[in-house]
């Protein structure tokens, strides 16, 4: 039986093929139709959410779209909204295993609709069992994320695909004022996506009951883990129910990682979806360079950027807060419109950064590995290392950042002698080795400074101390220059409490005091 094309009735709630009937399908045809050999002829087979139906559909390479869900109408309203047509292969797979009340472990790299990937199914199993009295509303799905722009990101994929639920939704994070999170939290929701630090918080305080909850997603899982979170990921463990689902996506699992799962999730599904690898999308290359040069080959290379090719979006990433920052003072000093993202701004400076990235306000973004994640923007046409990562997952990550939605991006990187070893790591998981380009027309002959000045931060001294006043005298009211003051030599000087000195004179003084004084 030869098929043709492959399509979906929802009204039928099943699968539709339409083919050609052969001669060796003819005798087939009418005890499965009910008709003579007709030259186009449909074949109803129901679905009803069986994953091992739709994987064996797409082997033999028939195509899969959100209709075949069986989404709730208003969840598959925020869908066509969207302009979603077809569902990506991690959404395929884990998709209808979520509906099912199993726990998932999804491996995918970045960009590939996770997200949707666990939304759609927690929508639709809110809106299966609605509350009664939205009044008593209480949390049903708790969403865990290791950075704030994750969180916000997840919180607006919720929105969007969930505007026409009536379904409430809120973030919970540090860096904001803590009363209005309370006030959400009292007047009800239904979803929750937070960051462990502060869950932690309103956990301790009584502000938030989880007793209730249905789902736990926890998302870039290896992100959370290696920033140090599994202790509060524990803690919050023991707040929640021990009937739940469990979803674990993340875009790498190392082995220690998956022990950590396996205490988590029970019998769960593991969804891997090709190999955890840098996109394909993306084009790679190294700018061999010494450190005192970087800024003024990543100038040079974003002149030659914006003369030769049609550049949208760039993001530079740096290693430190601090390099962050004065490398977005010097491209906005060299005309650039520049913004740095790292740790030390507020959370309404980090999110007015992000607003003016996505908007076009600012051309670059300059941001430390606080922004691999969670930054969803799709006209980010180039990614440049200032810094190489520490490890092959953070350049996956930072690369993830273009390339995306079936785009093309470039990824080019800064690199010393030293980051031999990174290069050597970063080709054995691409395959293939990094193309190495020199730029045209730049002085590589610049000898280094005595002291790299470029980033240097002298310390700041307190004011008032001798180090402060160091050559100067301050006039006294008769304009005459203050005296030195004096030392007093360390004998004289008194012991500070809690000290050992100190300890040992209080002693001597019980020794030699008198009974009863």
């Amino acid at each position: 039986m030869q098929f043709d094309t492959f399509y979906v009735f929802p009204e039928y709630n099943s699968w539709v093929f339409k083919f050609s009937p052969s001669p060796h399908s003819c005798g087939t045809i009418p005890r499965l139709l009910k008709t003579r050999c007709a030259e186009r002829a449909t074949w109803p087979i129901p679905f009803k959410d069986d994953p091992k139906l739709g994987s064996s559909l797409r082997q033999k390479g028939l195509s899969v779209n959100f209709e075949s869900f069986h989404l709730h109408p208003r969840v598959y309203a925020g869908v066509i909204d969207l302009g979603y047509t077809t569902p990506t292969p991690i959404q395929q797979q884990a998709i209808p295993n979520i509906r099912q009340g199993r726990d998932v472990m999804g491996l995918a790299q970045t960009g590939t609709g996770k997200t949707a990937a666990f939304v759609l199914p927690i929508l639709q199993r809110l809106l299966d069992a609605p509350t009664k009295d939205a009044r008593t509303r209480q949390v049903r799905a708790l969403i865990i994320a290791p950075t704030r722009e994750l969180a916000e990101q997840i919180h607006q994929a919720i929105c969007e695909l969930g505007r026409h639920t009536q379904l409430r939704s809120m973030t919970i994070y540090g860096g904001v004022g803590l009363n209005p999170q309370i006030d959400k939290l009292r007047a009800g929701v239904d979803l929750v996506v937070a960051c462990p630090g502060r869950l932690l918080d309103h956990l301790n305080q009584g502000n938030i009951h989880l007793n209730r909850l249905e789902v736990l997603v926890l998302d870039e899982a290896d992100r959370m883990f290696d920033m140090g979170f599994l202790p509060d990921i524990r803690r919050i463990l023991k707040h929640l129910p021990t009937q739940r689902q469990t979803l674990l996506f993340s875009a790498t699992m190392p082995e220690e990682i998956r022990h950590l799962a396996h205490d988590i999730l029970q019998h769960p599904v593991t969804i891997q979806v090709d190999r955890i690898a840098p996109a394909e999308t993306v084009s790679h290359a190294l700018y061999p360079i010494s450190q005192h040069l970087k800024t003024a080959l990543l100038m040079e290379l974003l002149r030659q950027l914006a003369a030769h090719t049609d550049t949208e979006s760039v993001l530079v990433f740096t290693r430190t807060k601090h390099r962050a920052k004065r490398v977005a003072e010097q491209l906005n000093k060299a005309g650039y419109f520049a913004a740095s993202l790292q740790g030390n701004l507020s959370q309404n400076k980090r999110q007015a950064a992000l607003d003016g990235f996505r908007k076009g306000k600012h051309h670059i973004l300059v941001a430390t590995d606080i922004a691999a994640r969670g930054i969803d923007v799709a006209s980010i046409s180039h990614v440049i290392n200032y810094d190489m990562p520490d490890t092959v997952d953070a350049y996956t990550h930072r690369i993830g950042r273009t390339g995306r939605a079936a785009k093309t991006g470039d990824a080019f990187t800064l690199v010393t002698p030293d980051d031999g070893p990174m290069i050597r790591s970063i080709e054995k998981t691409l395959g293939v080795p990094i193309e190495r380009r020199k730029m045209p027309d730049f002085d590589y002959r610049v000898p280094a400074p005595q002291r790299d000045h470029e980033f240097a931060r002298p310390p700041r001294p307190v004011r008032g101390s001798p180090r402060a006043n160091k050559g100067k005298s301050t006039p006294n009211r008769e304009g005459r220059a203050a005296p030195k003051e004096q030392t007093v030599p360390p004998s004289k000087v008194p012991p500070r409490i809690g000290t050992r000195r100190a300890t040992r004179s209080s002693q001597k003084t019980r020794r030699g005091a008198a009974p009863g004084q």
